[in-house]
C-alpha cells in the first residue's frame, strides 16, 4: 500500500514562503495497492494534484469522503476523472438522519455554487457509510461514525498481507471522555478504528493552549493527538489538519514542543503535503 499526502490544511491557507513544506491545499490522501487499486480520501483541493497522477488505464476510482464540511469536498468538482465516459468513479460518504448521500452533495454540485448538476456527471455511483466491511478492489474498508460535528466518518483500510492505515482527520476524541485519555479504546471515539494501525493520519490542528477557545469545534490539539495514538498504540502517526494560519516554522515548533511534552513510543512524521508511505 501506498499511501501520498495531497492536502494537509484544514482550510485554505495563502500560499507563499512561509508555507512552502507544509502546503496549502485542504485534505486530500491517496492510497494505491500493489494490484492497481486506488482510493481517494477526500476531496479537498489537493485532488487536483492527485488526479494529475493517475494513469492512462484507470477504469475505476473510488473517493472517500469522511464528511460534508466545504474544505473536504471542495476540489471535488475540479477531479478530472468525473468528466471521463471510461471511469467509473465510486463516491462513499456519510447520509444525514434525513438526506441521502447524492442529495447532500447536490447543495455544492449545483448551481449557483457550481456551473454543472451532480446528475451530468457520466460514472458516478453512491455508497452510504458506515456499513460494515467492505471489499474495494484489494483493499478492505471500514468506516465507523466519529466525534466531529455533523455526520462523519473515520476508515481503516487494509491492505492484504498486512499493512493498515487508519484515516481520521476531523476527529476530537477528547470531547466525550471525563478524563482524556481514558483507559478504554471501546469508550474512546475512533478508538477501535485505530488500534494497532501500522499509519494513523490525524486531525492535530491546535496547540494545547488554543484547544480550551475550541472546545466542541470537532479538533485536537496536538498533545491530545499523540495521546491518541499512545491509546491505540499505532507505529506511526501523521499529525494533520493543520491550521491554515500556522506557518511552516510555528508547526515546526509545536510539533517538536508536542513531542517532548508526550514522549511518544512510535514514529511522529508531520503531515506535509508530498509525503510518501510505504506500508
Amino acid at each position: 500500500m501506498q499511501v501520498t499526502l495531497w492536502g494537509t490544511r484544514g482550510s485554505l491557507a495563502t500560499p507563499g514562503p512561509e508555507m512552502a513544506r507544509y502546503g496549502g491545499n485542504t485534505s486530500c490522501v491517496g492510497v494505491r495497492g500493489r494490484e492497481g487499486t486506488v482510493l481517494v480520501l477526500d476531496a479537498g483541493t489537493g485532488i487536483r494534484r492527485l488526479a494529475k497522477t493517475l494513469p492512462d488505464s484507470l477504469r475505476r476510482v473510488d473517493v472517500l469522503l469522511t464528511h460534508l464540511h466545504m474544505d473536504h469536498i471542495q476540489g471535488l468538482g475540479f477531479f478530472a476523472p468525473l468528466y471521463r465516459t471510461d471511469i467509473e468513479v465510486h463516491i462513499w460518504g456519510p447520509a444525514s438522519t434525513s438526506l441521502a448521500l447524492p442529495t447532500r452533495l447536490k447543495r455544492y454540485l449545483s448551481p449557483p455554487l457550481f456551473p454543472l448538476h451532480l446528475h451530468e456527471l457520466p460514472m458516478l455511483k453512491f455508497h452510504e457509510v458506515p456499513c460494515g466491511e467492505v471489499d474495494i478492489g484489494e483493499f478492505r474498508v471500514r468506516a465507523a461514525l466519529v466525534c466531529h460535528p455533523g455526520p462523519t466518518v473515520g476508515y481503516r483500510i487494509s491492505a492484504p498481507g498486512g499493512g493498515v492505515l487508519t484515516y481520521l482527520p476531523d476527529h476530537e476524541p477528547a470531547l466525550g471522555p471525563l478524563r482524556f485519555p481514558s483507559q478504554s479504546r471501546e469508550w474512546t471515539s475512533g478508538g477501535t478504528l485505530a488500534a494497532e494501525s501500522d499509519l494513523l493520519i490525524h486531525d492535530s490542528q491546535y496547540s494545547a493552549a488554543e484547544y480550551p477557545g475550541h472546545r466542541g469545534w470537532g479538533h485536537s490539539s496536538l498533545n491530545q493527538t499523540l495521546d491518541f495514538g499512545t491509546l491505540t498504540n499505532v507505529k506511526q502517526l501523521v499529525p494533520f489538519h493543520h491550521d491554515p494560519d500556522h506557518t511552516d516554522a510555528e508547526l515546526d515548533l509545536l510539533i517538536a514542543q508536542a513531542m517532548e511534552q508526550a514522549k511518544p513510543a512510535y514514529r511522529v512524521t508531520p503531515g506535509i503535503e508530498g509525503t510518501v508511505f510505504e506500508l
